[in-house]
């Protein structure tokens, strides 16, 4: 099963809100998730961003793969950078 790391819209009308949302790649945008990773609010100045970084981690870990809204979004919190930190430090424990 192929992971995708996306945003679920929410909120009403011409008011998106977003969740940051592990799902299956088959499934439809605002379909069936496996967890909620965090909150993307776009309509407030500067956009408000709620993380929880740990399963963020998890699931980079795991494979799954961000959309590009959803990488942006992971770089600007700085979790991109941890995990590339953890993929380099668990390649050269390889060693």
């Amino acid at each position: 099963m192929a992971v995708k790391i996306r945003l679920k819209r929410m909120g009403s009308k011409r008011n998106p809100f977003y969740r940051i949302v592990a799902a299956d790649a088959r499934s439809p945008r605002d379909g069936r998730i496996i967890e909620k990773i965090g909150t993307y609010n776009p309509t407030t100045n500067p956009a408000t961003i709620e993380l929880d970084e740990a399963l963020a981690l998890k699931w980079l870990g795991n494979g799954a793969q961000p959309t590009d809204t959803v990488r942006d979004i992971l770089s600007r919190q700085g979790v991109m950078k941890k995990h590339h930190e953890n993929k380099l430090e668990a390649k050269a424990s390889n060693k």
